[in-house]
């Protein structure tokens, strides 16, 4: 009986042991790893990385780890227009399945799926800023974007008409609607507003109201899905497959 207790403990202190080293071996796992990405991607400071699952070391034997989620924060996107980019406040995605190679040098997952969030001043770049003509003697730029509830973008249009001679401001607040097209995030309107009671042409006042911003080169090569408004930004769903972490 007691070659039996001593046995028990001895297999606890085992247990306990295994369970210290394997944790200590995912906490330096997830610094290497978050190292390697920050190069990888040139990013300006080092992202979070958190490898799911118990026990680690199971897993890394078996060369396949089932879950990896990554954070980063102020990311600078391509645009597609020379080196203009657009920061992305936050970036969130969850890895399944995760491969890595024999010396670790490179790592592959299955499937990402994620989030992004792009503040209103980031997606305003992508507006016209500077005045259009919409009607003979009518100017129209973009001024603001904000949240507009259920989804929607409110979109505030200044409006400049010359009246006898006389300048006049005013600015109009329209609801729109944001689309993921491939790599573009497209803002419509819903409807057009009416100038002094007065439906000015389609086309000409829809470039000024409607815009589209790529946003190009993602980490890892994820993709967009899918795109809503929320009340600091446009909150964007990514998702990709066979999506390369390093090498």
């Amino acid at each position: 009986m007691r070659a039996l207790r001593i046995l028990l403990v001895f297999a606890l202190i085992l247990g306990v042991l295994f369970a210290v080293v394997d944790r200590i071996a995912v906490h330096l796992a997830e610094g290497q790893a978050a190292d390697r990405l920050k190069a990888t991607e040139n990013l300006a400071s080092t992202p979070d990385v958190s490898i799911k699952g118990f026990p680690f070391l199971t897993q890394l034997a078996s060369g396949e780890l089932d879950d990896v989620e990554v954070g980063i924060k102020d990311y600078e996107a391509a645009t597609g227009n020379g080196d203009q980019k657009i920061r992305i406040d936050d970036i969130t995605a969850d890895m399944k399945g995760v491969r890595f190679s024999g010396d670790y040098s490179s790592a592959t997952a299955a499937t990402a799926t994620g989030t992004a969030t792009i503040a209103y001043d980031q997606l305003l770049k992508a507006a016209k800023s500077e005045s259009a003509q919409v009607a003979p003697g009518v100017t129209a730029h973009v001024v603001g974007l904000s949240d507009g509830g259920d989804g929607k973008i409110k979109v505030d249009v200044e409006v400049q008409a010359s009246v006898l001679g006389i300048k006049q401001r005013k600015t109009l607040s329209l609801l729109s609607s944001a689309t993921v097209r491939g790599d573009k995030v497209e803002v419509r309107a819903d409807d057009l507003p009416m100038v002094g009671g007065v439906r000015l042409p389609e086309g000409r006042v829809r470039s000024v109201t409607d815009f589209q911003q790529a946003i190009d080169r993602l980490p890892a090569g994820v993709g967009l899905d899918s795109v809503r408004a929320a009340a600091d930004g446009v909150e964007i769903t990514l998702k990709g497959s066979d999506v390369k972490l390093a090498g």
